[in-house]
């Protein structure tokens, strides 16, 4: 049987729990308690979700349950954020608090069907997870009344982010496309250079593998205002921070990497008459690139991290360390989670990126094979 024609699981019971919601206020206006029947828009709402539970088996397709049911859980996910705009008070709403946390478990469900789906829509089960996150963040920062200099809602953020987007740019070019850029490129080719070297010179090898393991040990909030002292406040010592937290980890996964080529593979090539260059280029490096690319997605990630902690202590100003540290002595939280979500953005598309060229490069690798 293939996996597309395989029978759905049985929904389990847990979202079931929603339905004593009714039993306990949905919302509260003046001091006074409202229930279900009494908020026409939440009534219906509830409602729809119940009605697509019930009626989750009359499509014929996994897929179809899953759209179903989906709907159900933006309707309850709606009700809140609609109540809110109708000036109510949600923090003692015990029966929409139950709603919500029953739709959630109604997403996992949605979440395990699109799950074993196969093609392309397996893809809108991570997009959904992402987008439940951002939506119960903002229904529980608003419905409790969370002082925004603790966590602003995402709607805020996105507030910030629309009005500050001409800076967010500016900080974006200064940190990622001039620091970041510069000091992943050095450190990386730095660090596979050195790996060549200190594979082709052995004893190398046995004095930079225990130096990368204090390398890796020192904090970046150690050797950020030194870089800053040696290399001044522009983008030098921000890519010099870059070059001490990426070279090492680059040089450990290469090493490893050129070591990966089996024995039999190696008695092949001498075998043939091959050098060490010979092997290195046509053998040893193609096995080595499930560990070359490992080490750039580390870095990848490693290198945005000291940029922007780089600039905690110099830099022109602009920046996303400098926006980040700056905003937050003036309170303006909403534009340090703006700063923080195109940080997190831009690593995850680096990351992704890299991710992509390794499905492309090293389709032929056995050890993608085994994925």
């Amino acid at each position: 049987m293939s996996r597309s024609t395989m029978p759905r699981p049985i929904m389990a019971p847990w979202p079931l729990v929603m339905l004593a919601a009714p039993l306990l206020p949905f919302a509260a206006q003046d001091g006074a308690a409202l229930y279900l029947p009494q908020l026409p828009v939440a009534l219906a709402l509830f409602a729809l979700t119940v009605a697509t539970i019930l009626a989750r088996r009359l499509p014929g397709s996994a897929l179809g349950e899953a759209l179903l049911l989906l709907a159900g859980v933006a309707a309850a996910y709606a009700a809140p954020l609609l109540l809110l705009n109708q000036g109510n008070a949600l923090a003692q709403a015990g029966g929409l608090w139950i709603y919500v946390a029953g739709a959630t478990l109604l997403l996992w469900r949605v979440l395990a069907l699109l799950a074993g789906i196969a093609g392309p829509v397996r893809l809108a089960g991570p997009a959904l997870f992402g987008l439940a996150l951002v939506m119960l963040w903002e229904i529980l920062t608003r419905g409790f009344q969370v002082p925004t200099i603790l966590l602003p809602p995402p709607s805020l953020v996105a507030t910030a982010f629309a009005a500050n987007a001409a800076d967010l740019w500016d900080d974006f070019r200064q940190t990622v496309l001039i620091s970041v850029l510069r000091g992943y490129l050095i450190g990386c080719g730095a660090g596979f250079l050195v790996a060549i070297l200190a594979d082709r010179v052995p004893f190398l090898a046995r004095g930079l593998l225990p130096l990368g393991n204090l390398a890796s040990a020192v904090p970046v909030v150690g050797i950020a205002p030194i870089m800053v002292m040696w290399f001044g406040f522009d983008w030098q010592s921000k890519a010099a921070v870059i070059v001490v937290m990426t070279v090492f980890p680059m040089l450990i996964n290469t090493l490893a990497g050129l070591q990966s080529a089996d024995r039999i593979q190696l008695d092949l090539m001498r075998s043939y008459g091959a050098g060490y260059w010979r092997t290195l280029a046509m053998l040893r490096l193609p096995c080595a690139l499930p560990f070359l690319f490992n080490g750039l997605k580390i870095n990848s990630t490693l290198a945005l991290i000291g940029a922007i902690v780089a600039e905690f202590f110099g830099t022109p100003v602009v920046g996303m360390g400098f926006r980040i540290s700056t905003q937050v002595a003036r309170m303006n939280l909403d534009v340090v989670w703006a700063t923080i979500a195109v940080a997190a953005l831009t690593g995850s598309l680096l990351y992704g990126a890299l991710a992509l060229a390794e499905r492309h490069v090293t389709a032929w690798h056995p050890s993608f094979r085994k994925r």
